[in-house]
C-alpha cells in the first residue's frame, strides 16, 4: 500500500507531514475539509469516513512503530472501508455467539475474499469461527461436524 515517497516512518502524522495524500472517498482533499465546506452543502457524511488507501497507510506506520496488533487492526479496517455498512452489519451479527454455523462463518470468509478483495478479515472470521468452535458457540446444529 506504499504510496509514491511515503515513508512510514517519518510521515506520521498523517494529517500534518503529509495532507496530501489525504482524501475522503469521494476525492475531496484534508484541506477542503471544513466547517465551513460542510455548512455551504459541499461534504455530506461519506466525507467523513476514511478511504482503504488512509488506513492502509495508517497501518504502515504502525508496523513501521513496531505495533503490530494495531497495525493488523488497520490493516483489515482497510479493508473494511469497501465493505457497504448493510453487510457490515450482518458480519457482525453472524459473528454473534450461537448465530452461524462453522459452514456459515466459512461463507462469509470466502465472500469478503473474493467479492470485497478482504483477506486478512477474512482470516480473521476463519479464526473467530474456530474458537467458537473449540468453545461450543457455533450454532448448536452444527458442532457435530466440528
Amino acid at each position: 500500500m506504499s504510496g509514491v515517497d511515503f515513508d512510514p516512518r517519518s510521515d506520521h502524522p498523517l494529517g500534518t507531514r503529509r495532507p496530501d495524500l489525504l482524501f475522503t472517498p469521494g476525492g475531496v482533499p484534508l484541506a477542503d475539509i471544513t466547517l465551513g465546506a460542510l455548512r455551504a452543502g459541499d461534504l455530506d457524511a461519506t466525507d467523513m469516513r476514511a478511504t482503504p488507501e488512509t488506513l492502509g497507510r495508517q497501518a504502515e506506520v504502525a508496523r513501521a512503530a513496531g505495533r503490530e496488533p494495531l497495525a493488523a487492526g488497520l490493516e483489515r479496517a482497510s479493508e473494511l472501508a469497501r465493505v457497504p455498512a448493510e453487510t457490515m452489519l450482518e458480519i457482525y451479527t453472524a459473528l454473534r455467539p450461537h448465530r452461524s454455523t462453522r459452514a456459515q462463518l466459512e461463507a462469509w470468509a470466502q465472500r469478503l475474499e473474493d467479492e470485497f478483495e478482504a483477506p486478512a478479515t477474512a482470516a480473521f472470521v476463519r479464526e473467530a469461527a474456530a474458537v467458537y468452535a473449540e468453545r461450543a458457540l457455533v450454532k448448536e446444529d452444527d458442532r457435530a461436524e466440528i
